[in-house]
């Protein structure tokens, strides 16, 4: 019940409407999601040719329906603490998950067919860290920071370069490790976090809120403004 109350009073709830209404919200970890679909804006953004604006939607919706709903869907069904508590059965969980998939694999599938075939190793890849890293399996060999950022951090770059090119180069992979360290830092921060405001520590709380506001903000800030500089096609 307290973990409930903490997260209800999270930065990123909102204070207003229905109790379900707000933890559906909240289960969307709005700025963290915001931060991975970024990730893969400035990888689709990072092309050399034309930019392909429907792509771009295109990872966006993919990215929203598989971290935002699905992967967060499945964090809370494989969480032992039920820190969101029981407004959510494990049915309503599991529909979540599995809508929210068929909605990504389904805009992934078509464009992997007719357009981007490199995309289907990490199509498979992001399914699998999913799955394994929000069910804790092989005893939570998965569930750590290190594959959290290697999963929703450099991936989502890859994957929205793929998505543009059909190709790879040394640059994606580069600013890749870019998006790996600052996935790192958000969820180490957002850990301690966690655990300060279920200690009731609000001081030491509040320093780190503010720290994870800066990150996901400026990651979020940065997508938009190299999204109109490439829409304006203003080159450095």
């Amino acid at each position: 019940m307290k973990d409930q109350i903490a997260r209800l009073n999270e930065w990123f709830v909102p204070q207003f409407g229905p109790i379900r209404f707000r933890i559906f919200v909240g289960m969307l970890f709005l700025p963290y999601t915001g931060m991975c679909i970024s990730f893969s804006i400035v990888g689709s953004l990072l092309s050399p040719t034309t930019i392909m604006w429907d792509r771009i939607v295109a990872i966006i919706l993919i990215y929203f329906a598989a971290l935002g709903i699905s992967a967060h869907a499945a964090d809370s069904m494989g969480s032992k603490k039920k820190p969101w508590g029981d407004h959510f059965s494990n049915l309503e969980l599991l529909i979540m998950l599995i809508c929210g998939l068929v909605v990504a694999y389904a805009i992934g599938a078509y464009y992997i067919i007719f357009y981007v075939p490199l995309l289907l190793p990490i199509a498979i890849l992001e399914g699998f860290f999913l799955f394994a890293y929000n069910f804790e399996i092989w005893n939570g060999f998965f569930h750590n920071n290190i594959w959290f950022a290697i999963s929703w951090g450099s991936m989502p770059l890859l994957a929205g370069y793929v998505m543009q090119t059909n190709s790879i180069s040394y640059v994606p992979i580069l600013i890749s490790t870019a998006a790996f360290l600052i996935s790192y830092i958000e969820i180490k921060l957002s850990r301690r976090y966690k655990e300060f405001r279920q200690n009731q520590d609000v001081i030491r709380a509040k320093k780190l809120e503010s720290k994870l506001k800066i990150i996901s903000i400026t990651t979020i800030l940065f997508s938009v403004v190299f999204l109109i500089f490439r829409a304006l096609q203003i080159t450095f």
